[in-house]
């Protein structure tokens, strides 16, 4: 989601333009269990409705809404979705309908939408929602005839409502829905877990205590598996991946090998759906039991339950669910009549329409295979990301013998250069202990660059990064220092301890000082080797890379001060208030922290504005109570003239943010 320059927004908004909704209707709905970002999704569809010209309706309360019709089929405004881009669950409400389930039901529904012209379905929802629009595009012909039979619609209302567009996005906190690499809510659902694993830790820590943590998901056991690569928990147990037969003794074994590392404390996550190999349930009483018998620890259980699925959306949830209900619009478009139902997924860092029904079939071979103890093949169903995020968890959770890692002579120095970074202590402990794993021998350097050639380095081994996920900063040190003065003397350390490879977690001035090192091979020897570097900056300003370390921190840091902003200016008229952000000559930060805060302008550095452009903004101001203006730092320089100007209108409050 980089910034785009200011030719690809023109053209980007010629293609807006050239789409027409005039003449049609669009219904929006939630359906099953809530999930955090479902509000965004409402709104993001119901304002691109509005944008090119459609008619566009709440259905309240879901499917049972669309049922019983009236005062729960309503149309929606502009307006009519302010304010809601920050609030958790739905606040057009959800409900599970039988009756929609039975073909009266249906007709019942179908009768509603065909009195109001709705013929485009968008559908928020879990893979039982979704099935179940299709039935009803499937059956929608047959439905229009009997209900032309039964004289509740004439032959003209037939005819301009012969065609049902569904579109389907999937709201729920389990990510169990295959095709998409996240679901909406699910992001908020790893925060709220994560929150309350960081409170854990420290009551755990004071009291050496075991703490076995359940976590939702039902089935699937992607929230158990990411809060767990998350916090760096001693135990997983997952639906998809059972434990093998004898997991008791490992476990405990596991237990006790940490605590003599002089480790106070042990965390085990458990998804609400973990089995054996037997399809017996785990429990988390059971596991307490176990460890409290075999080992005597103090253990305790917690349960987080419906937390999870509350409170207010992540940025990243809010992002995703506008990109996704802005494709769901102009999917239903450039619907036709041989069109399938589709279902708006994220794939890398795209939104992508994809067959809905080869999704929500692909979703049940999953519990098909976990019933037949097909396991792996339930792993590969699940997924990209979900296969990478087991494997990685494995190799940084489990260390090997010393007699079974791989000989290797290989020497891999880790430093962090540029400013610190939240993830940047992960990266480090990752690297290190994948090292470790591949027999290679790992050297921390200390304060980047500067550390490199008054020789801080030092060998680290597999415990000197426990507990490092959690903490912001960087451990190691970092600092801006650029190599290009001192390569004679980082060239002598690297001969000193042998260094046959390098791995720079860092900023724009990571990117430049292996820049600066890989030119001066020809003259150095010592730098003819492999070189990795990891972005880590909150600007996301490194070429090659849609995301990097430590931005989607910063954007959640810029959400959670915009919300209590709007609320503490909801009291009050006529106010306005800008908020600067960090990037250097990157907008990032601005650009999409102001999607997720649902700011009325950004202005950006890639995007030059004058004067002229501020008047026309300025003369909406009046029109309003609350705006909200995002500006990234080293904006352009007529940024003054917006300040001077709106200084003297007594209008303003001005906020700085520095993150």
């Amino acid at each position: 989601m980089a910034v785009a320059a200011a030719p690809k927004r023109q053209d980007t908004r010629k293609f807006f333009e050239n789409l027409s909704g005039a003449g049609k209707s669009i219904a929006v709905l939630t359906s099953g269990g809530d999930a955090q970002g479902m509000n965004a999704a409402v709104r993001a569809a119901v304002r691109m409705g509005l944008y090119v010209g459609a008619k566009v309706f709440f259905i309240h309360e879901g499917y049972q809404g669309m049922v019983d019709g009236g005062d729960n089929i309503e149309e929606a405004s502009w307006e009519s979705v302010s304010s809601m881009l920050q609030v958790g669950g739905t606040v057009i409400g959800s409900a599970r309908c039988k009756e929609f389930r039975s073909h009266e039901g249906r007709l019942k529904a179908a009768h509603n939408l065909v009195k109001r012209s709705i013929t485009n379905l968008c559908v928020i929802g879990g893979d039982g929602s979704l099935t179940g629009a299709n039935l009803f595009r499937e059956e929608w012909s047959s439905l229009l005839d009997e209900l032309l039979q039964k004289g509740l619609i004439d032959q003209e209302a037939t005819r301009a409502n012969s065609e049902l567009h569904i579109v389907g996005m999937v709201g729920s906190i389990d990510n169990d829905f295959c095709g998409t690499d996240m679901t909406i809510g699910t992001d908020s659902a790893l925060h709220r877990i994560i929150e309350v694993v960081d409170a854990i830790m420290t009551t755990a820590q004071s009291h050496q205590r075991t703490f076995v943590l359940e976590v939702m998901g039902r089935h699937c056991g992607y929230l158990a598996l990411v809060s767990a690569l998350a916090c760096g928990a001693d135990w997983v147990f997952i639906p998809e991946m059972p434990p093998e037969d004898g997991w008791e003794d490992n476990m405990c074994q596991k237990l006790s090998e940490n605590r003599a590392d002089k480790k106070r404390l042990n965390i085990i996550i458990v998804a609400e759906g973990a089995i054996d190999g037997h399809n017996k349930s785990i429990t988390p009483d059971y596991i307490k039991e176990l460890v409290v018998r075999c080992l005597g620890f103090d253990t305790r259980v917690t349960i987080l339950g419906h937390v999870q699925r509350g409170g207010t959306p992540s940025a990243f949830d809010r992002i995703l669910a506008s990109r996704m209900g802005v494709e769901a619009v102009l999917a239903l478009l450039e619907a036709s009549a041989n069109t399938p139902a589709c279902v708006v997924s994220l794939v890398g860092n795209q939104a992508v329409r994809l067959p809905l029904m080869e999704c929500v079939q692909m979703t049940q071979e999953v519990q098909k295979a976990m019933d037949e103890k097909k396991f792996e093949e339930a792993v590969r169903l699940r997924g990209r990301s979900f296969e990478n995020n087991l494997r990685t968890y494995r190799l940084l959770s489990y260390r090997k013998a010393d007699s079974e890692l791989p000989n290797s002579s290989f020497n891999v120095a880790v430093l962090n250069v540029g400013a610190p970074a939240a993830g940047m202590n992960a990266a480090v402990r990752s690297a290190v202990r994948v090292g470790i794993t591949e027999g290679h021998k790992m050297f921390s350097v200390s304060d980047g660059f500067e550390g490199f050639y008054k020789g801080q380095i030092k060998e680290i081994k597999w415990g000197d990064v426990g507990g490092w996920t959690g903490q912001g900063g960087s451990l190691l040190g970092t600092k801006r220092t650029l190599p290009g003065k001192h390569l004679d003397k980082i060239a002598e350390q690297m001969r000193i301890h042998n260094i046959n490879a390098l791995l720079v977690i860092g900023g724009f001035e990571a990117y430049v000082g292996l820049l600066e090192l890989s030119s001066a091979r020809d003259k150095y020897d010592e730098f003819c080797v492999p070189m990795v570097m990891v972005p880590a900056t909150v600007s996301n300003n490194i070429p090659g890379s849609d995301l990097s370390i430590g931005s989607d921190t910063a954007l959640n840091a810029i959400t959670d001060t915009c919300d209590r902003i709007k609320q503490s200016a909801s009291g009050t008229k006529r106010r306005v208030f800008i908020i600067e952000t960090m990037g250097g000559y990157c907008g990032y930060l601005a650009t999409v922290g102001g999607l997720a805060a649902g700011a009325d302008a950004v202005y950006i550095y890639e995007e030059p504005f004058d004067i002229r452009d501020l008047q026309v903004r300025d003369q909406s101001l009046s029109k309003r109570f609350l705006f909200e203006h995002l500006v990234a730092h080293h904006a352009h320089p007529d940024l003054s003239l917006r300040r001077g100007q709106a200084a003297q209108t007594g209008l303003l409050i001005t906020s700085e943010l520095h993150h």
